[in-house]
């Protein structure tokens, strides 16, 4: 696909008084809702070349939470670690818990991606910025529906009864994407200028990795425990854990204080990507 001919046009509008916060509101709202087109060309366009250019297409998708699945669980089997009883069978626990973290980091990652991406087109073509955002939050729900493949796979496996509670699933996967898009906006402007940030990343979310009870339970002792509750990822990740595999969320009162401040803060952090992108847009035509 060449760069502008098969795009549509679409009139910015940047918000340049940020003392009307009502009018940024509005503004803001209509071109989120003037993108989607714009945004489902991109999509198709960047999943075409996601997996064009790729030798093993799709098994990239399945790969990294099943790899990193089936090393935890040969160190748990053959006693090389112990991290304790799960309420479920191990590798029941571990594979959806993986398949879980996956989808954060792929959220977390996919903003900071996208804008890269399309650095060409920001300095010569007026459009709404946030068709950005939306084609690669489109991008990480295609990668979702890849990755329920291995969820169903467990289902089938471990002979795991589905309940009513599971239909709660989808909501709770959603609010743990929106806080992984909220991260990937705010680290987007910085990212732009420093690519410290996205060299960075990587090296972060691994070790995030192992402070977020992904692979082992909630840890009851201190000072751990305290990391497991300050941690913003684990309640939520535990409690879309706990609806898939076992129908209940144990710790409801995390789950809804941690989802609460994900609302708030992606709409804080879409204000910042909103006023912070034509700066540096206008920094990188300089």
């Amino acid at each position: 696909m060449n760069s502008t001919e098969s795009l549509p046009v679409i009139t910015y509008s940047p918000v340049s008084q940020m003392h009307n916060p009502t009018l940024l509101m509005r503004t803001m709202w209509q071109d989120l809702k003037a993108s989607h087109e714009l945004a489902w060309r991109l999509f198709r366009r960047d999943m075409a070349a996601q997996y064009r250019q790729s030798l093993f297409g799709i098994f990239w998708a399945f790969a990294p939470p099943v790899i990193t699945s089936v090393i935890f669980i040969l160190l748990q089997s053959r006693s090389i670690i112990n991290f304790g009883e799960t309420d479920v069978p191990y590798p029941i626990y571990v594979l959806v818990g993986t398949v879980l973290w996956q989808l954060f980091v792929e959220s977390l990652n996919a903003p900071l991606k996208s804008v890269t991406l399309a650095k060409p087109l920001l300095a010569r073509i007026n459009f709404p910025r946030e068709a950005l955002i939306v084609s690669a939050f489109y991008l990480v729900l295609f990668n979702l529906l890849i990755k329920l493949a291995i969820i169903a796979v467990i289902f089938l496996i471990f002979q795991i009864q589905p309940t009513w509670s599971l239909l709660l699933a989808p909501l709770v996967i959603f609010i743990l994407l929106l806080l992984g898009i909220c991260i990937g906006l705010l680290l987007t402007p910085l990212g732009m200028l420093y690519t410290d940030i996205t060299t960075a990343l990587p090296v972060v979310t691994q070790l995030f990795f192992f402070v977020t009870p992904v692979v082992y339970p909630v840890p009851q002792l201190f000072p751990f425990s305290l990391i497991a509750t300050l941690n913003p990822v684990s309640p939520l990740l535990v409690a879309a854990r706990d609806l898939i595999t076992k129908g209940v969320i144990t710790n409801v009162g995390s789950f809804l204080v941690i989802s609460g401040l994900t609302i708030v803060f992606i709409v804080i952090a879409w204000v910042i990507y909103r006023v912070a992108l034509p700066i540096i847009i206008e920094r990188m035509s300089a």
